[in-house]
């Protein structure tokens, strides 16, 4: 089978740091290589893959500033789309925009729906319904319009992660710095509950960092910047629990699905796909308010990290999620 996995341009796939689209597709790819199919990867020049690199930009457009992203995503989709009957298959992780050219070109259209940035996008999906093949990340985050062929959730590779069975004593907030992601909750979570936080991401909205969040930083709310794959694994293992507060329905939450892999509860916001990652009372809390959360870091005792572990292992790994894709693929194929 010849496989096109289209990745978006605004990251390295795999990101260095921040980059959940191009991770999922970079696990993707690689996950379809060791299944013994012919990959070829469309993303940006310095990206790293077993699969054939196929690109036509050098680096990322948030990593290089100087470049325009519109141009850049033109000339990078088509160019995949120019090829397109080189391929059995095309796996879009690039939302809408592809979707255009569908219409124009024979090869079949798998597209993962990562989220939708705002509804304004929906009537281009809408008008691909019939031609192309949706796929949701999690149940909650799917239109009423559109048509899916499966819930597939995102995978993540199982051995970029180790289990902590003792943590420090220490709660964790890992994310951009927005306000959707509640930086600002997290700290008055941690504060309430007299424990000490570590925030780790790329700062997103400079005004909220410097109105909500630099003024709390002290010895005992620490802003460390982004982390990197190898500290990821270590932050994210050794928090006492991971604080998810977030502030829209978020489709995943990758974040999420990392803690728990390393043993690590999660004290989430009860919106989006939150009830679908974590089993509350299990491997964390559903809470809806920061108060909910105060009293869930203080029931953390009541949570056996090995089920946080095995929970994560047996839904969320990489494995599981390109099996379920290659079975869509040939699915797709047969029709």
């Amino acid at each position: 089978m010849k496989v096109a996995v289209l990745a978006p341009v605004a990251w390295r796939t795999p990101p260095r740091h921040y980059g959940p689209w191009e991770q999922i597709a970079s696990n993707i790819a690689e996950g379809m290589v060791k299944l013994g199919a012919e990959v070829t990867l469309f993303a940006t020049g310095d990206s790293i893959t077993a699969a054939t690199l196929d690109a036509v930009c050098p680096t990322g457009y948030e990593e290089d500033r100087t470049q325009d992203a519109k141009v850049l995503e033109c000339l990078h989709i088509s160019n995949l789309m120019e090829k397109a009957g080189e391929f059995d298959i095309i796996h879009n992780n690039f939302d809408f925009l592809p979707l255009t050219y569908s219409g124009l070109i024979k090869t079949p259209v798998i597209t993962t729906i990562h989220g939708f940035s705002s509804p304004r996008i929906i009537p281009v999906y809408k008008k691909y319904n019939d031609k192309g093949y949706y796929v949701s990340i999690s149940n909650s985050d799917r239109s009423p319009e559109l048509d899916y062929i499966a819930t597939v959730y995102n995978g993540i590779d199982t051995r970029d992660f180790h289990f902590y069975d003792e943590p420090d004593d220490y709660l964790l907030y890992f994310g951009r710095i927005h306000p959707d992601k509640g930086t600002a909750e997290a700290i008055s979570i941690a504060q309430k509950s007299k424990r000490k936080l570590v925030i780790a991401g790329i700062v997103q909205d400079a005004d909220y960092f410097k109105e909500k969040v630099e003024p709390q930083l002290s010895e005992d709310v620490v802003y460390i910047g982004h982390a990197g794959p190898e500290k990821r694994r270590e932050l994210l293992g050794r928090a006492s629990a991971l604080l998810h507060p977030i502030n829209f329905n978020e489709p995943f939450g990758l974040s999420v699905a990392e803690a728990m892999l390393c043993g690590t509860p999660v004290i989430a916001f009860n919106r989006g796909s939150m009830p679908e990652l974590i089993r509350d009372g299990q491997t964390g809390f559903l809470v809806n308010t920061v108060d909910e959360a105060v009293n869930a870091v203080a029931r953390l005792a009541q949570i056996c990290r090995a089920d946080c572990y095995g929970w994560a292992n047996s839904q969320f790994s990489s494995g599981k999620m390109v099996a379920d894709y290659w079975e869509l693929y040939k699915r797709i194929l047969n029709k």
